[in-house]
């Protein structure tokens, strides 16, 4: 008989076979997932108490994090500081976030460092959290009224110039956020990006915007989301992200002719499929009707 019961706020599962008792820690506060967890650990311990398994001794979640971490792993600096912020998170017991694509990144990489772990002899049991692990991509961009209402409606002219500059670019924020002025070219710019160190051109829009700052922008990560938020939650602009200038820009390009290889580089993606990957779903949205 194998039941689930909450100690401090964390999931434990407890079996009991021949009147012996063995609990084990769910390493999770979300009821959901110590749900989906409980048949395969149910088993786990029932073995363990029939002395069909033995409990070999094995690194605690956040040792294993630790070891994941410092592994090396051909990532990118954002891809490791996702991913020490998810484990450590999940480590210290923290939910699950409810937002479905936030959700999916969290068990995708939860359990991809379990995996790590059972792979390296370092546990000897995984335990995988159940659930989605890939959500359908964003599909939001602007319309030009709403570009518009955005560059004409926020006021404050520092972070006005850095939403026109993202837009006139297609560049990340974080970006954006890592240049100085020794990486800003005539034509282009030079950015530590998701995949690495690259070229970022400039347009006529965006070099007049970069050429007359002062400095170039300091901003933090959060600082950008919630500032860029709050304003378009002013102008009543709805299921808005501050990313979705990045996709706007990609989308006005395809659709005014430019070849998807082209606005592939200007993006900064690996490959082309990537950017196939992100905008056929759009492109299929903007078809017009046609008769057969």
């Amino acid at each position: 008989m194998a039941s689930l019961f909450k100690k401090k706020d964390t999931w434990y599962l407890s079996v009991c076979y021949k009147r012996k008792r063995k609990s084990k820690s769910l390493n999770t506060k979300d009821r959901k997932v110590a749900i989906g967890l409980k048949p395969s650990m149910e088993i786990q311990l029932l073995q363990e108490v029939m002395g069909i398994r033995k409990s070999n001794a094995q690194l605690t979640f956040s040792e294993l994090v630790d070891r994941f971490l410092k592994a090396p792993h051909q990532w990118a600096k954002s891809t490791r500081d996702l991913y020490r912020y998810v484990l450590t998170s999940h480590a210290n017991n923290k939910p699950l976030p409810t937002n479905p694509s936030s959700r999916a990144t969290h068990i995708r990489q939860i359990n991809t460092c379990w995996k790590w772990g059972y792979k390296n002899d370092l546990v000897s049991e995984m335990h995988l959290i159940p659930g989605v692990t890939k959500c359908e991509s964003r599909l939001r961009t602007y319309t030009s009224c709403e570009l518009n209402l955005i560059f004409t409606g926020i006021k404050d002219d520092r972070f006005n110039s850095f939403v026109r500059f993202a837009y006139y670019t297609g560049a990340r924020s974080g970006e954006i956020r890592s240049i100085s002025r020794d990486c800003i070219l005539d034509d282009s710019l030079i950015v530590r990006g998701k995949t690495g160190r690259r070229m970022v051109k400039l347009n006529t829009q965006a070099k007049e915007i970069v050429h007359n700052i002062d400095e170039p922008w300091d901003y933090s990560k959060e600082y950008v989301s919630h500032k860029f938020k709050s304003e378009v939650r002013r102008m009543e602009i709805k299921n808005a992200r501050f990313h979705d200038l990045r996709r706007t820009f990609g989308l006005n390009l395809i659709k005014q002719g430019m070849s998807i290889y082209k606005v592939s580089k200007l993006l900064g993606h690996k490959s082309v499929r990537t950017t196939e990957q992100h905008y056929a779903p759009l492109l299929t949205v903007e078809i017009e009707d046609f008769v057969l």
